[in-house]
Formats: structure tokens, C-alpha cells, sequence
């Protein structure tokens, strides 16, 4: 017998989210581990917050939402409100009722930014870390550090020189919101000219033959057993920046005897692998032979542990990838060195999670 293509909507509804998502949908131990983490920061919550006034969005529930933008790639805010109001999934991730009205775009944005004067970012990569650590996920000898671009929301007609007030070069005084604008000939350098859209953005070029474009740099460190994040730092994008990164990341190692940092060519600079042996760290760095003498030799490149971090070393592009074409890095959302920082960081900490959540899988059950 053929059914009515009918809808009777229920008065009332005994079914809550959590009966609804599957026992072994891939969120559970993602959620699981994000309010262990959350628990440890309550502290610190309760220091951002007046004992009185109205109630703002609980600070789990923000970061819980944060947490399925980089997760789910949700390019904004607005579209973040919209999947919460819609998606049942969501809302049993961030802890909404079936009932629960959703935050206005703009009031979500305000209340993130007391996230970031709090450093949370930092809190909760750090209590994600500490997660994997006590699964004895981590190595406490052997480590990689790499560096990345990141594009800048800024445009290449906002770099002018400092203190310009005049129209850009060639735009005929236009004064369109975009005005043609032939930058051939013209000399612009980071030491004369500045982004009006993100002061702290630097024009930067990936390698020798590709454009420069604005941009800052994220650095790593990953541990080499399971290729988890153990440090984040972003810089401006000057040119030693991931030299003076790795050896500030380097600093907060835990432990007291030697250890091992891999690195690429770009690392193979007498200073730096000097400061690196200063350090009792023995620099695991790939020779850069191309029409000059490496920096790092035959003391370091007989051992047998020296090509072993060759290879392992590589597993940080995978996170870098990770971080660009999942977790929104490609091209930033965001302007200003701080906010670039605290969502490289989180970022940073949402791969560790989806990462220990694989590893976790993958272990032999007892």
C-alpha cells in the first residue's frame, strides 16, 4: 500500500541529540577528549568573567564551536551560525538543546576576542598535549621543526609606502574601491612600505621564482614517534624568522639530556646549528651542498640515527597540509599578528585531537 506524502508535525519530541548520533560516529572521542581538556581551563574561564551582569556564551560551548570550524572547514562565523541552527550534529558537539536559540554572528565574534586576550589558545593546546602525554604518545628525544607561509587577508594594492596618504600608483586618482593599479618598475620593499589592511603582514615569497605575496610565517615543532604538535609559534615574515623560531621552540624542550631537532636545508647555517650544539641538541638538519660546505658533518651524518630523522622529519609537511587544507590556513580569515597566532595555534591543537583520536583507534586492543 502506497504512503501519504504527508507531514504531521509532533507537539512534542522524546528524542534528544544524543540518542541520535551513532555510538561510533567519529566526533564521540573527538568531544570526549575536548571536555577533559575544557575542564582543566575552568580556571581560567572563571578569571575572564564578572561574578555579575547578563550571561554571555559559556566559553566551552565557543571553543566547542571553534572547534567544528576548523574540523568541518566552515569558512565564517555566519555560516558556523547557520549549520548550529540546522544541524543536529553540531548541536549535540557544542551541547545545544533542540530548543536553544543560536548566537547572532557579530555577538559570537565579540566573545571569541576574550578568548583570545586570555591566551585559551595556548591553555588548551597545551591540555591537549597533556592528554598525549599521559598515553605515552610522545617521544621525549627526537623532534622536527619546519616552518610555513601563511597568506595574509590583505591585498597587494594595500602595501604602500609608510605614512602615504596619496592614491596608489597609476590609479589616474580613481577613487573606485579598486582601482587598476601596475606595480611594474616599482620598488617596494618591507623596510619602506606597509599593508594598510594588516600592519603586520610582510611580503614574502615561498621560494626563488614565485610571486611575493603578504603573508606571515607559522612554525612547528612535532615529536618524531607520532608526529604530534609539541610547540607552535607564529612570526612575521621576515627572513631568518624560522631559524629564531625553531631556536625559541627549542628552549622549551622538556627534559634535561640531549635530544635530536631535524630540519631541511633552509636550517643548514653555521650559526644556527652552533647555537644548537650550545644547546646539547644534536642537529639533525639535511645538508646543504649546493656550491658551498654544509654546516653539519660527518659527526652527525655517520650515525644511523641522522637518516632515520631524515625520513621521519617529512611527517611535519602532512600537518602543514592538515592545517592549510582542512583547517582554513590556506588564506587566512584573520588580521593582526595576535589573532593570527591564537588561531594557529587552536588549529594546531584540533589536529592533535583528530590525530591521538587515530592513534587511539589503531592501538591493539587489550
Amino acid at each position: 500500500m502506497r504512503g501519504d506524502d504527508k507531514q504531521q508535525l509532533d507537539v512534542f519530541s522524546y528524542v534528544s541529540p544524543e540518542q541520535r548520533i551513532p555510538q561510533d560516529h567519529p566526533l564521540r572521542p573527538v568531544r570526549v577528549m575536548a571536555d577533559e581538556a575544557l575542564r582543566d581551563l575552568k580556571p581560567r574561564f572563571s578569571k575572564l568573567y564578572a561574578k555579575t551582569g547578563r550571561r554571555s556564551i559559556a566559553p566551552e560551548k565557543l571553543l566547542r564551536a571553534l572547534l567544528l570550524q576548523v574540523l568541518y572547514s566552515v569558512r565564517s562565523e555566519r555560516m558556523l551560525m547557520e549549520q548550529l541552527d540546522y544541524n543536529l550534529l553540531f548541536r549535540w558537539f557544542v551541547g545545544l538543546n533542540m530548543d536553544d536559540s543560536i548566537w547572532d554572528a557579530t555577538v559570537f565574534t565579540k566573545n571569541r576576542q576574550r578568548l583570545l586576550d586570555g591566551d585559551i589558545a595556548d591553555a588548551f593546546f597545551a591540555a591537549v598535549l597533556n592528554q598525549a602525554r599521559q598515553r605515552s604518545l610522545l617521544s621525549d628525544e627526537h623532534f622536527t621543526v619546519d616552518g610555513t607561509l601563511l597568506e595574509a587577508w590583505a591585498g597587494q594594492k594595500s602595501f604602500r609606502l609608510i605614512n602615504d596618504t596619496q592614491q596608489p600608483p597609476d590609479s589616474g586618482g580613481n577613487e573606485a574601491s579598486n582601482p587598476t593599479v601596475n606595480f611594474r618598475g616599482a620598488k617596494r620593499s618591507n623596510l619602506t612600505h606597509r599593508s594598510t589592511t594588516d600592519p603586520d603582514a610582510m611580503l614574502a615569497r615561498k621560494s626563488a621564482g614565485t610571486g611575493a605575496a603578504l603573508a606571515y610565517r607559522g612554525h612547528l615543532l612535532t615529536e618524531n614517534r607520532n608526529g604530534l604538535v609539541v610547540s607552535t609559534l607564529t612570526t612575521r615574515a621576515y627572513g631568518s624568522a624560522e631559524r629564531d623560531a625553531a631556536l625559541l621552540m627549542s628552549e622549551s624542550l622538556p627534559g634535561t639530556h640531549r635530544v635530536t631537532l631535524g630540519a631541511d636545508k633552509g636550517y643548514d647555517v653555521r650559526e644556527f646549528v652552533h647555537e644548537l650544539r650550545h644547546m646539547e641538541i644534536t642537529p639533525h638538519v639535511a645538508q646543504n651542498n649546493t656550491n658551498r660546505h654544509s654546516s653539519v658533518d660527518e659527526r652527525t651524518t655517520r650515525h644511523v640515527g641522522y637518516q632515520l630523522s631524515q625520513k621521519a622529519r617529512k611527517r611535519i609537511e602532512e600537518v602543514f597540509g592538515w592545517m592549510k587544507s582542512i583547517g582554513l590556513l590556506r588564506k587566512l580569515r584573520h588580521r593582526g599578528l595576535d589573532r593570527v597566532s591564537w588561531m594557529f595555534t587552536f588549529t594546531a591543537a584540533v589536529y592533535n585531537l583528530v590525530r591521538i583520536r587515530n592513534l587511539m583507534r589503531a592501538a591493539p586492543q587489550p
